[in-house]
């Protein structure tokens, strides 16, 4: 039974080690399994790595010609923006060119009251004073004298004085100018004297310190309102005093209007439109700063300040001035 018992025991010690060994050998398996999945899983990581960094260089090459198209974009655009001014600048100069030529045109073809004259008006001829009779001053009407001869005698009715005159030809001779010239005076235009007591403006228009003006609404252009002015016969507003200012600000666009200034011929130099010097100005702090797409027009703010602005945009107000009239 001893023997029986210690060759059980045997087998069951066998059958332990055997079953030990089998362990073993299945945890051998699953370390090397892991081992072969951490190689796996380090490739991957290193590919990942590797994917990352060629990610990250392309990243960066992409940055790079995004910058460099952002500063090819903003040089085009400031090449375009400088295009765009000198072209805005020729048209304005152009179409201030051609203002001044439609204002000649206009002046020269002027015939009738009401039409702007030139700048002095002409002077009206008169014919010589040579009388060979002597009319009295109470004498209403002409009185030729009639020749024949080298010398002749002219008798002329008892109311006028008889006098012997000597020509050389046969004419006669009316002791009047036949050219008159009218008693009364053509009808103020912008060109007329500065200093007239006249206070007449036409309809619509407000008088104020012998100049009448238009306070005009609808949106416009700077050289859509000078042309406006012009079809009413004034010109966009030239400012000259505190008080004309204070007069214009009472009564202009809150939201800004176009008055006679501009430097469209060269930067800086600003000038009114009736040519008379900046003697009085009233720019807003900053102002003239020529900002943005060029700004050679003015227009004056709901304060009154005056600001210098972009010439092709649309205001809702102007103003126009004119001489007052009789």
């Amino acid at each position: 039974q001893s023997e029986h018992t210690q060759h059980s025991s045997i087998k069951f010690t066998i059958y332990g080690l055997s079953q030990v060994s089998k362990d073993l050998e299945r945890h051998k398996g699953d370390q090397m399994a892991q081992k072969s999945q951490a190689a796996q899983m380090m490739q991957d990581m290193e590919r990942i790595q590797t994917e990352q960094k060629r990610m990250e260089s392309q990243e960066s090459e992409l940055s790079w010609n995004l910058d460099g198209l952002r500063a090819d974009l903003s040089d085009l655009k400031s090449r375009g923006l400088n295009e765009m001014r000198q072209a805005l600048d020729s048209l304005g100069r152009l179409q201030e060119e051609v203002g001044k030529l439609w204002i000649e045109l206009r002046a020269s073809n002027a015939q009738t009251p009401g039409e702007m004259l030139p700048p002095t008006l002409p002077v009206v001829p008169t014919a010589p004073a040579i009388a060979l009779s002597t009319v009295p001053n109470t004498a209403s009407t002409l009185v030729p004298t009639t020749t024949t001869s080298t010398t002749a005698s002219t008798t002329v009715p008892s109311t006028t004085a008889t006098t012997t005159a000597t020509t050389t030809a046969t004419t006669m001779v009316p002791t009047t100018a036949t050219t008159t010239v009218p008693t009364t005076a053509a009808p103020l235009s912008l060109s007329s004297t500065p200093g007239s007591v006249c206070d007449t403006c036409p309809e619509a228009w407000i008088y104020f310190q012998k100049k009448c003006y238009y306070f005009g609404e609808g949106a416009k252009k700077w050289i859509q309102a000078r042309y406006a002015c012009e079809d009413l016969d004034g010109r966009l507003v030239s400012i000259h005093s505190p008080e004309e200012q204070d007069f214009l600000t009472k009564r202009a666009n809150w939201r800004g209007s176009w008055i006679g200034l501009r430097d469209l011929d060269i930067e800086g130099e600003f000038i009114w439109m009736d040519n008379q010097p900046l003697d009085y100005s009233n720019w807003q702090p900053g102002e003239p700063n020529d900002g943005g797409q060029g700004e050679n027009c003015v227009m004056m703010l709901g304060s009154g300040k005056w600001n210098d602005a972009f010439c092709g945009s649309d205001l809702h107000g102007w103003v126009c001035d004119r001489l007052a009239t009789c």
